[in-house]
């Protein structure tokens, strides 16, 4: 994703004393981005800041959620995330990482990346899985990985789960498959069925269900998810393998 704001690999402030003007030079990748001329005594310090993303997003009752499923590939902080396309390798990890569903780059578009919890935890190395406070973000800034807790607010507001998950789902066969019980997205969730990634890194069920990972944990090897389906107008809750590839629905903060 692009930012309005330079992630800065290096950057170089260069003081020509004596002088009335100071001169900021930053550098990215070796080339020249900013030459800007400065009074020192014009400022205090320097910032670098990343901005709020306005993704797509709809109101729904108190939560402001995104419309389209994330498809990063880094961090917010621009920490990278590894794609991972061996089963095998998928299978025993125990930190983030993203794949294309069927590792396709053609399903992107629609469905968005599949993560595996430790990916939507921002648990990005070994020291991370131990250490909560060592943890990265992995929606952008103003956005968050909704917990187990915001998904009931958001199931509880459409009705509880038994119906939330038709006024969750878009509408119509163009991405569910027959018959695509009660959809109606009357909430603007815009739900598609992305499939995901099982604890064996086979991939499976696209067009039949789309299934979201919580940021809560449901014990040491699992986590809470939400799922809705083809078949029923309702909205899913269950606890499923840190290891699975699930879509992310980011929630505003």
């Amino acid at each position: 994703m692009k930012h309005l704001y330079l992630l800065l690999s290096l950057f170089i402030i260069a003081i020509t004393q004596g002088q009335t003007q100071d001169t900021l030079y930053v550098w990215k990748a070796g080339n020249l981005v900013i030459k800007q001329s400065i009074k020192p005594v014009d400022i205090d310090s320097i910032t670098f800041k990343r901005p709020v993303v306005n993704l797509a997003n709809v109101t729904i009752c108190s939560q402001v959620w995104a419309t389209r499923n994330l498809d990063v590939t880094t961090y917010s902080d621009g920490t990278p995330i590894p794609q991972v396309t061996d089963p095998t390798e998928w299978a025993n990890l125990t930190t983030g990482a993203w794949c294309y569903y069927n590792n396709d780059p053609a399903n992107n578009a629609t469905y968005g990346k599949l993560y595996n919890w430790y990916a939507a935890a921002g648990i990005y190395d070994a020291a991370s899985l131990s250490n909560p406070a060592l943890r990265k973000k992995l929606a952008p800034t103003g956005y968050h990985v909704p917990t187990d807790a915001e998904w009931t607010t958001l199931t509880t507001c459409l009705g509880g789960e038994s119906i939330a998950g038709g006024k969750m789902k878009e509408t119509g066969t163009a991405h569910w498959i027959s018959p695509n019980t009660d959809a109606t997205n009357s909430s603007g969730f815009t739900g598609l069925p992305g499939g995901y990634r099982d604890t064996n890194g086979a991939f499976t069920n696209i067009g039949s269900s789309g299934l979201w990972w919580s940021s809560s944990e449901y014990d040491t090897t699992n986590a809470w998810l939400r799922y809705l389906y083809y078949s029923g107008g309702g909205a899913g809750r269950n606890g499923d393998g840190k290891d699975y590839g699930l879509s992310v629905r980011c929630l505003r903060d």
